[in-house]
């Protein structure tokens, strides 16, 4: 094994420590890897051999190989990230890879439910059964909150605070914060609790807030299920999935006149830039709506 692949394996335990998810190690080993055995191959043994026009030419030949460009892109990315690792440990003076640019991508705005669209989702679940109590409030929970379909299903009962309107959950990276919940979805939630949730309860207490049919925790992959299958049930032509409520939700708090930084926090956002995007979709919106509307905002001229 080469010292380039030595610094690769401490680097990929650097992000094993770090918590990072066995998905995205795989991914940084194979891809760096990939990377590094073409250095191997030219005679590249050390880390002073590394260079801006080694990963140009590298970068060169993924594109005639038919690599798009989102592919080639996230190795950028994941070089950039190994060359900070090399940075921080001293075995580099600076990160020559930061001085590569990604090919740029098209923005992909997030899709999103209309308020017509969440009315009809809503009133699907039958709330005169325990199952339609629990399905009506899952959904207007994570149409209310914003949170991840994993947060839901790891909510407990002590996590929620019904008079305030409030639920404290585990994001990504072990951080916790608090999601607000409006009065039609406390409302619901309550009337699962109270009347629904009791006739999931087995023998064994459970802490769990949104059961099974064999009083276990429902997963997310359950809860994944029921939201599609509303969607199906409501005539929605786009797939309804828990995410799609997440940006809904994002969507429509920006939408009325909610502060970014707002939206970040109860999304859990690390970043800023990362709630941007459905700023982007607003944005849009208000122009068509502008180009639609004005007088005088089209190409044609008045007569």
């Amino acid at each position: 094994m080469s010292v380039l692949h030595d610094w690769l394996d401490r680097y990929l335990r650097a992000l094993e420590q770090d918590n990072a998810s066995p998905y995205t190690i795989k991914n940084y080993g194979t891809d760096i890897a990939q990377f590094l055995d073409v250095c191997v191959a030219q005679g590249i043994a050390t880390l002073d051999g590394l260079s801006r026009d080694v990963l140009r030419a590298y970068m060169a030949d993924l594109d005639e190989g038919g690599y798009v460009r989102a592919s080639i892109a996230r190795r950028i990315f994941e070089l950039r990230a190994f060359g900070d690792f090399l940075v921080r440990h001293h075995a580099w003076d600076q990160n020559l890879f930061r001085r590569i640019y990604a090919p740029r991508l098209a923005e992909r705005l997030p899709k999103y439910l209309s308020p017509d669209e969440v009315r009809r989702l809503l009133a699907v679940p039958d709330p005169s059964t325990p199952q339609g109590l629990r399905d009506r409030a899952i959904l207007e929970v994570l149409y209310a909150s914003g949170m991840r379909v994993s947060e839901l299903a790891a909510l407990d009962l002590r996590d929620i605070d019904l008079g305030a309107g409030e639920a404290r959950v585990i994001g990504k990276g072990d951080k916790e914060r608090i999601v607000l919940m409006g009065a039609p979805a406390v409302a619901s939630l309550r009337a699962y609790i109270d009347q629904g949730r009791p006739a999931y309860l087995g023998e064994t207490p459970a802490r769990a807030v949104f059961l099974n049919r064999l009083g276990g925790r429902l997963s997310s992959r359950s809860v994944d299920t029921l939201v599609r299958t509303a969607g199906i049930a409501a005539g929605i032509r786009q797939t309804v999935t828990p995410h799609l409520l997440r940006h809904t939700f994002a969507t429509h708090m920006l939408d009325g006149g909610a502060d970014l930084r707002v939206v970040q926090e109860l999304l859990g956002h690390e970043s800023i830039a990362t709630t941007q995007i459905y700023a982007s979709v607003t944005q849009r919106r208000a122009r068509e709506v502008y180009l639609r509307s004005h007088p005088r905002a089209s190409e044609r001229k008045s007569e």
